[in-house]
Parts: C-alpha cells; sequence; structure tokens
C-alpha cells in the first residue's frame, strides 16, 4: 500500500463518536467529494479502509444507505452514489443549506464549531480528498476540493488552529498543502494518525542521519587527499634535498622527520608525530616537516 492509503487506514480505525462528529467528518468528505450538488452525491476512493466506513459514516450522521454502493469485490477506484432526491434533502438540510435554492459550497461554521468537530471535519476532508507523499521521497499533504470557496475557508481554519497552509489551483482543483515535515507531523497528529505522523518523523531522523555520514565521508575524503597531496610534496623536497646536500646535512630533527616520512608516505601528521621518538606534538612535527618543504623548494 501507498503511505497515504496507510494514513487513510489509521485514521479509519478511529471509531464513529458522537453525532455531530460523525456529520461534521461526513460534511469535510462530502466538500472533498467528487460531487456534491442537488442532483447527485458522489464519493469515489481507492482506500479499502475509507470504503468500508462510509455506508457506517453515512448511517450515523443522516441515518439513510447509499443508492449505489460498489461490488466489494472491486479492488481499484470505487464510486458511492445517491441520487433520491428525499436523501439529498436530507444531506443538504443537516448542513443548513436550502435545497430548494442553488447552492454555493462554503463551510457552514456551525457544524465545526468545537475542536472535536474540526478535527473530525478536516479527516473527512483527507479521507475524501486528500493525499500524503511517502516521506522517504519527499514531504507534501495536501487536500484537494473542487470549490474554490471551500479552499479558502479550510486554510482560514486551519491557520485559526495554529497551522500555517499554503493554497494554489492545479487543474481545476483548489489545494490546501504542506511542504514542511514538522507541519505534516503536526496535521496527522492533530486527525489521530500518530503512527503515521511518528513514520514522517522517523523518515526525516533517518535521512538526516544519512546525509550526515555523506558529510562526514567527504570531509574523510577530503581530509585524505589534503594528507596525500602535503605528503607527495613533502617527499618531493626530500627528494631534492637528497639530490643537493643530503640528509645528513640536515639538523638531527629535521633528518628524523624526513626519515619518517620516507617510511610512512600516507600517515598524517598526527600518526608521524605519535611515530617520532620521542613523541612530539603535531605542530611540532608540522613545522618540521614545513621547514623541510621550504628547503626543499629553495633547491629547486
Amino acid at each position: 500500500m501507498s503511505f497515504s492509503a496507510d494514513v487513510k487506514a489509521e485514521l479509519c480505525r478511529d471509531p464513529l463518536g458522537k453525532k455531530c462528529c460523525a456529520l461534521a467528518e461526513a460534511y469535510g468528505a462530502l466538500l472533498y467529494a467528487n460531487s456534491f450538488s442537488l442532483s447527485q452525491i458522489r464519493i469515489m476512493t481507492e482506500s479499502d479502509a475509507f470504503a468500508a466506513r462510509l455506508p457506517r459514516l453515512f448511517r450515523r450522521a443522516f441515518a439513510l444507505e447509499f443508492d449505489v454502493t460498489p461490488d466489494p469485490a472491486k479492488t481499484d477506484k470505487r464510486s458511492f452514489l445517491i441520487t433520491d432526491p428525499a436523501k439529498l434533502r436530507t444531506v443538504f438540510s443537516a448542513f443548513g443549506y436550502d435545497p430548494d435554492r442553488a447552492v454555493a459550497h462554503h463551510i457552514n461554521l456551525a457544524v465545526v464549531e468545537s475542536d472535536c468537530d474540526r478535527v473530525a471535519f478536516l479527516r473527512g476532508a483527507f479521507l475524501a480528498g486528500g493525499s500524503v507523499t511517502d516521506p522517504a521521497k519527499g514531504y507534501h499533504l495536501e487536500l484537494a476540493t473542487g470549490h474554490e470557496s471551500v479552499c479558502r475557508e479550510v486554510r482560514a481554519l486551519l491557520l485559526d488552529m495554529g497551522f500555517e497552509p499554503k493554497d494554489a489551483a492545479r487543474g481545476g482543483r483548489w489545494i490546501t498543502y504542506f511542504k514542511k515535515s514538522g507541519a505534516i507531523e503536526d496535521f496527522l497528529t492533530a486527525l489521530g494518525a500518530s503512527v503515521s505522523a511518528m513514520a514522517v518523523m522517523q523518515a526525516k531522523v533517518e535521512k538526516h542521519m544519512a546525509n550526515a555520514m555523506n558529510r562526514l565521508t567527504n570531509c574523510d575524503m577530503a581530509n585524505a587527499d589534503k594528507i596525500t597531496d602535503a605528503a607527495a610534496e613533502q617527499l618531493d623536497a626530500i627528494r631534492a634535498i637528497e639530490a643537493g646536500p643530503g640528509l645528513d646535512s640536515l639538523p638531527a630533527t629535521l633528518q628524523a622527520a624526513a626519515l619518517l616520512r620516507i617510511a610512512n608516505p600516507s600517515c598524517s601528521l598526527a600518526d608521524l608525530a605519535q611515530l617520532a621518538w620521542p613523541p612530539v606534538s603535531k605542530s611540532c612535527m608540522n613545522h618540521r616537516l614545513r621547514k623541510l618543504s621550504e628547503l626543499g623548494r629553495s633547491l629547486k
């Protein structure tokens, strides 16, 4: 299953609570459904869990059944349909709409007045019109509706709840979305999908660890290149000294440093300092090798 399907399955494990919460959840699902008009209600979903929850949700919220339900054997997108005028009147009346007049879709704030109703409304919206990217691949959660006013009002609702969503239009749909992992974690937690929120957090930690390891590896490789380049320069200088006055002409400390470098061409300064006898500090060894490099350059 996709990560979106996992999130929806987790949300659908939350039992149907009070009727007001069921009504709010159904409201969110309808405003983000494929069709919510005076002639029909059509909700389509690929989520097994949401397909199983929808009939129970509508019985709890409106005490009615869908006119058409999908074949239980279907495994792709399923369609739930209501066209019966009496049932449509019942649904529209439940949200304060007048079924005898043209409907302009806006959120009736009386339906989402309490905190639990807001959460239920957003859960229904996500179940019907939401998706979220696998956090191992990226961070993006969105709610897509066919009603511009609903998108605008949902954004205001989320802002009032402490979220900072963005919105956009795409392909005749209006999108409310989050791109930051922390915002997605908080949103999923608020909806009741704490396990999925933890999955986002874990993916973020794993990405940070992988990036840190890559940085360390790159740093180690860069340091190794620096050590190799410095050692090559020092060996080149030592060869110039050998070809000229000879290593015997050097002071004992520089001669010892030169012999150490010849014997250990790939060692770092710190390692050479420990190999010296008696051991010296890294800065001391660096000073001696620098003297050798300067002498070698002067001989060239």
